[in-house]
């Protein structure tokens, strides 16, 4: 992804997220919570994730949910949801987000979680969480 301008509230975002990872940069950050968004999103049926961006009280914060690649996003509107265990979904964080050797995947998406659930309103955080299967869920509840 290339090096765009991040706003200052995606800056302190994404600053969470490599903290909280050990991550050596905001741009990993920002990579990795995409590719976590993207698997979360798949995982929930199209008006869940909607009402997930809508919940969000930033814009930035928002667009990070949201796909930027249209021809994704359109997809996604038509499949039902995904059905896939705790070790495929890391599976998949391990192949598509460029992690450092230094950082497991459960390491990221926990950091990616807690991010995420310290910006949405509990109802949308239980709502989450009832589409993740049990491995997931113990991670998304992780303070």
């Amino acid at each position: 992804m290339a090096a765009t301008k991040l706003s200052p509230s995606e800056q302190v975002f994404l600053q969470k997220v490599m903290q909280k990872a050990s991550l050596p940069d905001i741009y990993d950050a920002r990579d990795i919570t995409i590719v976590v968004l993207r698997s979360l999103r798949d995982l929930m049926s199209t008006d869940a994730s909607e009402r997930t961006a809508a919940a969000f009280d930033d814009e930035k914060i928002a667009q990070l949910w949201k796909d930027d690649n249209p021809i994704v996003a359109a997809l996604a509107k038509l499949r039902p949801p995904l059905k896939v265990d705790t070790e495929t979904f890391l599976r998949r964080i391990k192949q598509e987000g460029g992690l450092p050797k230094s950082v497991s995947p459960e390491t990221a998406v926990i950091a990616v979680f807690s991010t995420v659930r310290e910006e949405l309103p509990p109802e949308q955080v239980k709502e989450i969480s009832s589409y993740l299967p049990d491995g997931l869920k113990v991670m998304w509840d992780q303070i």
